[in-house]
């Protein structure tokens, strides 16, 4: 097997089944992959129908979180799970568009056989109201300064990465907005592709100004301490 596509969801249950089959449309036939879908607590039905949507169709993997423990969590658990080298990341909302994971994976390919490589999506057509498109260009050109990962559009949740990348990055609740910024102490090979963004068609977002803001702020200031105090050994050896 060589992808794993992780979609954390919570309360998505208009989006969940829409959002599986157009990923079955785009990779079947194309790549040996698996879907996981994390379900962080949802109590809409979103994990009824996930689960009968698994009985139909053997890529399709569930996993439960009996609580809500927000979106980072959800995607570890995918990423621990997962049975791929390769995870793909998207939203659960269905405004990432997985005709858009070929284009990545091209990319990757491209540059070689690389096991810290990510390839970030970045959405230059925002598909969100004007407060949300202006605050995140904001958010976006701060952080960017600070972090100096050269990141345009950190919020896309449409990546491409190897599962030992991540798993050698630091966890914390929220990390997985800062991606880019955490794996190039590793040494990470960072490529940026631009994706298509589209409208939300059905349930609410789960995130707004206010309870981004000051999360996001001790956040930036808590990845560039992180940043600060990475250390890379250059090996030598001596025969």
């Amino acid at each position: 097997m060589e992808l794993s596509v992780v979609i954390p969801v919570r309360n998505e249950v208009t989006n969940v089944e829409p959002l599986f089959m157009e990923i079955y449309a785009t990779l079947e036939g194309m790549v040996d992959y698996e879907v996981i879908f994390v379900d962080d607590g949802s109590d809409d039905g979103t994990a009824v129908t996930l689960d009968q949507l698994s009985e139909q169709f053997n890529r399709l993997r569930v996993l439960h979180h009996r609580h809500s423990c927000g979106q980072s969590t959800a995607i570890l658990t995918g990423v621990r799970a997962a049975q791929a080298p390769l995870i793909a990341t998207l939203d659960g909302d269905g405004q990432n568009d997985p005709a858009d994971i070929p284009k990545l994976l091209d990319t990757l390919h491209q540059q070689g056989d690389n096991d810290l490589q990510m390839v970030c999506g970045q959405r230059l057509k925002r598909q969100d109201t004007l407060i949300r498109r202006v605050s995140s260009r904001i958010a976006n050109n701060v952080r960017s300064k600070i972090l100096e990962d050269k990141t345009l559009d950190t919020g896309c949740g449409l990546k491409l990465f190897h599962r030992k990348l991540f798993l050698r990055l630091p966890y914390f609740d929220h990390m997985h907005r800062f991606l880019p910024a955490l794996a190039l102490p590793q040494g990470a090979q960072l490529s940026w592709v631009e994706v298509n963004h589209r409208p939300r068609t059905g349930g609410q977002s789960k995130y707004g100004v206010n309870n981004r803001l000051w999360a996001g702020i001790i956040d930036l200031f808590g990845v560039k301490w992180l940043q600060n105090r990475t250390k890379r050994p250059e090996l030598t050896e001596k025969f």
